[in-house]
C-alpha cells in the first residue's frame, strides 16, 4: 500500500498503523526508512527486524518530535554546541534512565516531527532495506518491494540519501560531555567537542 506525503490523510493514516503495532516506510531528512512506535503494548522493532530480515538483536535509532524531549530519556549533560545541529542529520547515542544506551535522532522535517508529535512516543528508524542490500530509496520500488507488508508513504526520491552523523557521548568530567563519532554523515563535529 501507497500512499502520498502530500495526502492530507498521511500523516493520520500512519499514526494509525503505528498505533497498532504496525511498521511503516517514510521519507526522512536523510533516507526513507522503516519505522515503529516505541511501545511498551508491542514490539515494533521485532516486526521490523522480520522485514528487513535482521537476526541480531541491535537496537534501532528513536526519532523524536523536538530536542527538548531528550531530557525526559536521559541526565547526560550535553553541549548546546552539539544539540544546535538538531533538528538535523545527527543521531547522539546517550546513557538512558534504564541504565543502558539509547540513540536518539530529531530529524529536520516538519511532516515526521508532527507523525512524531501525533504519536505521543519516539518512533524507531532504521534504512529501509533487507538486512546486507543496499538501501533504496525510490519509493516506488520500496512499494514493489515491501507494499504488501507495510504501508508506504512516497515522499519522493530525496536529494540527500546519507544516513545521519553518528556520535557517543563519553563521561562528563567538569561540565559536558565530549562525544566520539561513530560515523560520519552531513553534520560534521567540531574539535571542540571530540574526546
Amino acid at each position: 500500500m501507497i500512499c502520498l506525503k502530500s495526502d492530507p490523510s498521511s500523516i493520520d493514516l500512519c499514526v494509525s498503523h503505528l498505533k497498532a503495532g504496525k511498521a511503516v516506510i517514510i521519507p526522512t531528512d536523510t533516507v526513507y526508512g522503516f519505522s515503529g512506535l516505541v511501545s511498551r503494548e508491542f514490539d515494533s522493532a521485532a516486526v521490523i527486524r522480520k522485514l528487513k530480515g535482521r537476526e541480531e538483536s541491535k537496537p534501532f535509532i528513536q526519532l523524536l518530535s523536538d530536542p527538548q524531549q531528550l531530557s525526559k530519556y536521559t541526565n547526560d549533560v550535553i553541549s548546546p554546541q552539539l544539540l544546535k545541529f538538531w533538528p538535523g542529520p545527527l543521531t547522539i547515542i546517550v546513557n538512558d534512565l534504564n541504565g543502558s544506551t539509547t540513540a536518539f535522532r530529531c530529524p529536520d522535517e516538519p511532516w515526521l516531527c508532527l507523525l512524531i508529535k501525533k504519536c505521543g512516543a519516539p518512533i524507531y528508524s532504521t534504512s529501509a532495506n533487507k538486512s546486507g542490500c543496499p538501501v533504496e530509496n525510490d519509493p516506488l520500488k520500496l512499494e514493489e518491494i515491501f507494499g504488501e507488508q507495510v504501508l508506504v508513504i512516497d515522499g519522493g526520491i530525496p536529494e540527500n540519501n546519507l544516513a545521519s552523523t553518528l556520535v557517543k557521548l563519553d563521561k562528563a568530567e567538569n561540565g559536558f560531555s565530549k562525544v566520539t563519532v561513530l560515523r560520519q554523515g552531513p553534520v560534521v563535529i567540531p574539535d571542540s567537542l571530540l574526546s
